[in-house]
């Protein structure tokens, strides 16, 4: 049984959210031996049994498509622009369920616009 603290879940989210924006950049070979890995949380040696290869081959596969992928945020910045649009959205809910005067609203509303659009832009 696997334990996981929170930097090990941190982990685990942050593969997962780079293959939900990248995975399909991948090739179909790296895209099932990085699906064993992490969603299916085979170990090294189980995936290089399943699929006829080393466990150092699968170590240094995961290893580079997850390289390849953090390349790909950092040049294109989904993930980031993903946090900061759900970030927004929260901003939003928040202003409309605490903002009291009609002015103060649509103040705060045209503040996280400009956020929004500056992230997008």
């Amino acid at each position: 049984m696997h334990r996981y603290n929170s930097t090990g879940m941190e982990k685990i989210v942050e593969q997962g959210l780079l293959y939900d924006f990248y995975g399909q950049l991948l090739t179909a070979h790296q895209q099932k031996i990085y699906e064993l890995a992490v969603y299916d949380n085979l170990s090294y040696n189980e995936i290089a049994e399943q699929e006829g290869i080393s466990r150092q081959a699968v170590h240094d596969l995961i290893r580079r498509t997850t390289a390849l992928m953090q390349k790909y945020e950092k040049r294109l910045g989904m993930i980031r622009r993903f946090r900061n649009l759900h970030e927004a959205a929260e901003d939003l809910t928040e202003a409309a369920d605490t903002v009291k005067s009609r002015e103060d609203l649509a103040e705060r509303v045209r503040e996280i616009a400009d956020r929004i659009r500056k992230d997008l832009s």
